[in-house]
């Protein structure tokens, strides 16, 4: 699946069973539900799925939470919008 075809499945009821969970988190923050994208993304315990986690803080307006969830991914916190965020974070998962 290319970045496209993911922002397509965005207009779908349900995400592509084919996607992974840190994208199926992405993909429900995508269509506006950051409470499911946070409940699939907060037990998975990789640095991925750190960065998630810390974007989700982020775009909640948490930054103290975010900035942990960063130095947790090995990352520092995003200078990006929160759309080119999402952006950058889903073509890394898909490529």
């Amino acid at each position: 699946m290319d970045f496209e075809e993911y922002k397509n499945s965005l207009k779908e009821a349900l995400p592509p069973v084919t996607i992974s969970p840190h994208l199926t988190a992405l993909w429900y923050d995508g269509k506006g539900d950051w409470r499911q994208a946070h409940m699939i993304i907060q037990d998975i315990q990789d640095s991925s799925a750190a960065e998630i986690h810390a974007y989700l803080h982020r775009k909640e307006g948490d930054q103290w939470n975010a900035d942990y969830w960063y130095r947790s991914a090995g990352a520092i916190s995003s200078k990006l919008t929160l759309d080119e965020e999402w952006t950058t974070i889903v073509q890394r998962l898909l490529s």
